[in-house]
């Protein structure tokens, strides 16, 4: 078996993405992803060769990456992260390929935790600055506005804000590539639970706002694509908030599939919602 094979057979069984993580605790999702399209055209490359290379992840060389000379410019944020040039034959794609990718793409850090950093796979030593709070331990991982940027910049080469006020403001995106822009479209969101899902596209990135009315929350629709016990609609983010799954277990801090549901905070605390890729011309 080559080493995609290999890679891509620990998440995939008939064409179906399963957000299993046994590197943390055991906790095993019953959530899932389903594609529509053939998995190697669609993956195959975020799991070989350069954007499967997290030394590949930042602007900065991998060398810097831990030099102590970087601590106090980079903090506990790490290294920047890279603008990815879009995928191959990207124009040729249409809208539901892309949206499938970022999601596919977003599947492939499901397990890390939940750290205020640029990229996934920035490990920081002990002795490296952390957060004031400490709340949990320094490692791997992202946060939601880091998750959502990273997700559409390894799958299609969109550079999104990182903060997450700036992204849920956004206009416009950087990208697929650099030197390249891309309208956004808001999305006004109904009051109806039941409409979210009739509404929203896959990819689509949902902004949750505080009592406040600031937006400091976002997710990624998954839609379709979706697969729950309970046929929940799922999103797919980062978050210290861990919640519950279908099966009553505790769903881990980090990057993980959680359910969309009625009585949650996603819904009634929901503001709008951003649109990078637009639906197929008619």
């Amino acid at each position: 078996m080559n080493r995609f094979l290999f890679l891509f057979s620990l998440l995939v069984s008939v064409a179906s993405l399963q957000a299993q993580v046994p590197d943390r605790a055991t906790y095993k999702s019953p959530y899932s992803i389903k594609l529509s399209f053939d998995v190697k055209d669609l993956v195959s490359d975020l799991y070989q060769g350069k954007r499967a290379d997290p030394k590949e992840q930042s602007s900065a060389d991998f060398k810097d990456w831990y030099d102590a000379a970087n601590q106090k410019r980079w903090t506990y944020w790490g290294p920047p992260s890279r603008h990815y040039p879009a995928p191959a034959k990207l124009s040729e794609r249409n809208a539901e390929w892309k949206r499938q990718r970022v999601i596919a793409a977003g599947m492939t850090m499901v397990g890390k935790g939940y750290q205020h950093h640029h990229i996934p796979d920035w490990d920081p030593p002990a002795e490296w600055p952390s957060e004031a709070d400490k709340k949990r331990p320094v490692a791997k991982g992202l946060d939601c506005s880091n998750f959502a940027s990273f997700a559409y910049n390894l799958g299609l080469g969109f550079k999104l804000p990182s903060a997450v006020g700036t992204l849920g403001a956004m206009t416009e995106a950087p990208g697929p590539g650099e030197g390249k822009t891309t309208p956004v479209e808001r999305i006004e969101l109904p009051t109806d639970y039941d409409a979210f899902p009739k509404l929203l596209r896959t990819g689509d990135i949902l902004c949750i706002k505080n009592k406040d009315g600031d937006i400091t929350h976002v997710v990624l629709w998954v839609g379709d694509m979706g697969k729950s016990p309970k046929s929940e609609p799922l999103v797919l983010d980062s978050t210290g908030d861990s919640g519950v799954d279908a099966n009553g277990n505790q769903i881990p801090d980090g990057i993980y599939l959680r359910a969309f549901r009625a009585t949650g905070f996603y819904f009634k605390q929901a503001s709008h919602a951003l649109r990078v890729i637009p639906d197929d011309a008619k």
